[in-house]
């Protein structure tokens, strides 16, 4: 199984738009009703739709960050670039050992994630003795690439992994290996990360803001789907703190 499109509400969707074009670097897929697809020219990544007035859903269930996963190292360095000469807020930066990875937060607080795998031979059964987090190598990560005019997000970028804020981690991890998930590395029931065929993590989960915490309500910007596509059977369903998830058959 693999991660599909993620589906978030949001407060201004011109805003919005504005910001996952020029700051993040996806395109704009189509638009109807009240909802943008977007994405890098393939399936569609991301779903946005409208919700006027909504604020931020910080300290419920619901969506930690969204990772998207570019193909290639070099591609995360010319993101890296395009976010310093453009001035895109970041909100961390870390090696994971099994990932470089860049965060940030869209203008709804929706948490975003931009990373690249370390190569799979590197950590491939060892995920929980190998992912940790340790300060980021920019100067590394960006040694050598050219300066080129960003042209967006590139093609083949996929959503690598989704990490959720959930309101307690053993129902959670019970729910997703149910599902045919394998606990890949877990943190004292504060995290865990899981995942299918070896992978460090499809799914990411913790209770840093929300445990105990209902799902996010209407009047909030929240995710209110996230797609895993490559399940048994198609079936749309909620996790045990109440996020909406549609399984699907397709690859």
């Amino acid at each position: 199984m693999r991660m599909g499109a993620v589906h978030l509400t949001v407060a201004d969707l011109e805003r919005s738009l504005a910001y996952y074009e020029q700051a993040i670097g996806l395109r704009v897929h189509g638009r109807e009703n009240g909802t943008a697809r977007l994405g890098t020219g393939g399936e569609d990544l991301l779903m946005l739709t409208e919700q006027p007035g909504a604020e931020s859903a910080e300290g419920y269930s619901g969506l930690f960050h969204f990772a998207l996963l570019v193909p290639a190292r070099a591609d995360l360095g010319q993101w890296l670039k395009h976010a310093a000469r453009d001035r895109v807020e970041l909100t961390g930066m870390s090696d994971h050992r099994v990932s470089e990875a860049l965060y940030l937060r869209d203008p709804d607080y929706h948490g975003i994630e931009i990373y690249a795998d370390r190569p799979r031979a590197t950590w491939e059964g060892k995920v929980g003795q190998t992912m940790t987090t340790m300060p980021l190598d920019t100067g590394d990560l960006v040694r050598g690439l050219d300066d080129e005019p960003f042209q967006g997000l590139p093609e083949g970028t996929t959503m690598g992994h989704v990490h959720f804020c959930v309101a307690d981690i053993p129902s959670t991890v019970e729910f997703w290996q149910g599902l045919g998930f394998e606990l890949m590395a877990e943190l004292r029931e504060q995290a865990a990360f899981l995942a299918t065929n070896g992978y460090h993590h499809h799914v990411g989960a913790n209770t840093w803001q929300s445990r105990g915490a209902p799902y996010a309500p209407a009047d909030r910007a929240r995710l209110i789907g996230a797609t895993i596509h490559g399940a048994p059977e198609a079936r749309e369903t909620t996790d045990p703190s109440g996020i909406p998830l549609t399984f699907t058959t397709a690859d």
